[in-house]
């Protein structure tokens, strides 16, 4: 994914300090990986029916799109992430 471009695109859509949502999609064992890198966020799961995958909603008031990029970022990092 271009970051500028999503940058950009979250600078139209958002008025700056704003509540943002991320979900990711791990394997249940990596839940823990990935909940580190949203510390600090509001926190939700949902086990998939056979409990291989969890997906992850996240919120939290950010100051800047520079911080959900950062997130993203860091997200990509981890192995077997998805990003919705």
């Amino acid at each position: 994914m271009d970051m500028t471009k999503f940058e950009s695109l979250l600078n139209d859509q958002f008025n700056w300090p704003d509540q943002y949502k991320f979900k990711f999609v791990t394997k249940t064992e990596s839940v823990h990986r990935v909940s580190e890198i949203l510390d600090g966020h509001t926190l939700e799961y949902k086990e998939s029916r056979n409990g291989k995958y969890t997906s992850i909603t996240s919120q939290k008031l950010v100051n800047s799109s520079d911080e959900v990029v950062e997130v993203y970022k860091k997200m990509s990092k981890l192995e077997g992430v998805i990003t919705l």
